[in-house]
């Protein structure tokens, strides 16, 4: 598993630039998405999804085997993981709507797996809400 995140790391390092200058080849918004984080183009990945395949999952996979796996140059799954490193705010900002969401419908309810109501909410709540 060590083997695994120093390769992960030892490819971020080779996109890793500052967040005013970066170019990023293979990664842009997806404007059809809620989610403001950048996506590998072309696709729905989101960036920080193959951040957790490679580096911050609970069975870390290779840069390797993630590309591999969803058919895209090694070079693009390398920027994924040095966008995420760099921390960008959206980042942050996606965390957050997710958790309000989750909170606001009942999905944070530990009975929520097991039978939980999941609560829709309403064009006013979620306007209240900031979704």
């Amino acid at each position: 598993m060590l083997y695994k995140r120093t390769l992960s790391i030892i490819y971020a390092s080779e996109f890793i630039m500052t967040p005013s200058t970066t170019t990023w080849k293979y990664l842009a918004p997806n404007p059809e998405s809620s989610y403001r984080q950048l996506f590998i183009k072309g696709t729905r990945l989101r960036a920080e999804a193959i951040y957790a395949w490679t580096v911050d999952g609970s069975e870390p996979m290779t840069p390797e085997e993630v590309a591999a796996g969803f058919n895209l140059p090694l070079e693009a799954v390398g920027e994924a993981i040095a966008y995420c490193e760099s921390n960008p705010p959206e980042l942050a900002e996606d965390r957050r709507h997710e958790e309000r969401i989750m909170e606001a419908t009942g999905m944070n309810d530990p009975d929520y797996k097991y039978g939980g109501k999941y609560k829709v909410l309403s064009p006013q709540e979620r306007a209240r809400l900031g979704l």
